[in-house]
């Protein structure tokens, strides 16, 4: 069995940070997103591993390499621009073959992993199976809709008025049989090739279509609040570790990783928390659910809930919060400048002004 992962999206929901930056490597607790569904994907026994890439192609090959540091052997496989998640297999067929394969979407975290779920197709081997949640917003996704047996009737990809709360979740399993669907479905009102409309194929030639209902954590991590929620879950895990050096004058909360090189003086640090790599943390609060990257300073400021990339300084700045900071940013309080206010009062009058 083979593996095919996307990742050549161009992430507009992230901007600005995937101006210059692929959306599937911004750092949950200090790991990619990507390394994440990767890792899932080995710990399932896959390790033949294709991955689209598009415009960020080298940022993904320098990050990923040949996969061996995460337990697989990676294919890249170019994409002009991203035409849907159909094209995508429709592209990938020579690196397919005739093999079974999962289709996971690299900027789709889903917690337990996905073993269970590959075991179970390997097992029982129908054409298609795909994984759903319920979500509150329907619209933004591709929905199935059930009969009353539980069996696939229908899928929508991102419905004005969705027949079901039922969104699909970016993993999807195939045989061979998809490669006929992909070849036989028409670009969308969006002009992408949808792999709702390949299942849907599947289904209408009476092929065999399953689905299993996830009731765990899942999230797509394409928008800054889903990124920083993912970044919570995952540091809710964490443990606590002191690779780096914490002065006397410091205090460490919780659970807490500091990581080599790392140094805290003169700061509070509450925990769920990691520090990266020779990061700097100095005269500061650091509050819950924070991730700061290698080589980040933060000197004379408070954060929480934010995550803080490679090399980005902040300084002298109250407070930060729910933030995502990009590589190499600097964050400095603004000069005040000079005011005065010109006042013309009558008799008895109460004014407030603000300093």
């Amino acid at each position: 069995m083979k593996a095919l992962v996307l990742s050549g999206g161009a992430g507009t929901r992230l901007r600005p940070i995937t101006h210059t930056s692929a959306k599937q490597l911004v750092p949950v607790a200090n790991k990619p997103v990507l390394f994440y569904g990767l890792e899932a994907i080995a710990e399932a026994g896959i390790t033949d591993v294709g991955i689209i890439v598009g415009d960020t192609a080298p940022e993904i090959r320098e990050a990923v390499g040949d996969g061996s540091a995460l337990g697989i052997d990676v294919t890249y496989i170019p994409q002009d621009e991203p035409r849907g998640l159909a094209h995508a297999v429709l592209i990938a067929r020579d690196f397919l073959g005739d093999d079974d394969f999962v289709m996971y979407l690299g900027d789709n975290f889903i917690v337990g992993g996905i073993t269970g779920l590959v075991e179970e197709f390997r097992a029982e081997r129908p054409e298609a199976q795909i994984l759903l949640t319920k979500v509150p917003n329907p619209t933004a996704f591709g929905v199935a809709e059930l009969d009353a047996q539980g069996r696939v009737a229908s899928l929508e990809e991102k419905p004005k008025e969705p027949k079901s709360d039922l969104a699909l979740v970016g993993v999807y399993l195939f045989t061979p049989a998809v490669h006929e669907a992909v070849r036989s479905i028409q670009p969308s009102w969006r002009g992408e090739l949808e792999i709702t409309h390949a299942i849907q194929w599947l289904i209408d030639q009476q092929r065999d279509v399953r689905s299993t209902t996830i009731s765990g954590y899942w999230k797509d991590t394409g928008n800054v609040t889903d990124m920083l929620e993912v970044n919570r879950s995952v540091l809710e895990t964490l443990k606590a570790v002191t690779e780096g050096t914490v002065d006397e004058s410091s205090e460490i909360i919780g659970r807490v990783r500091i990581e080599a090189g790392a140094k805290v003086t003169s700061s509070r640090i509450v925990g769920p928390v990691i520090i990266g790599a020779d990061a700097v943390i100095s005269d500061s609060y650091v509050g819950p659910f924070t991730s700061v990257s290698e080589g980040c300073r933060i000197e004379d400021s408070e954060i929480e809930y934010s995550i803080v990339l490679r090399g980005a300084s902040i300084s002298g700045v109250r407070r930060v919060e729910a933030s995502l900071i990009g590589r190499d940013v600097e964050v400095t309080p603004a000069p005040r400048n000079p005011s005065a206010h010109r006042l013309v009062l009558g008799d008895h009058s109460k004014v407030q002004i603000s300093s």
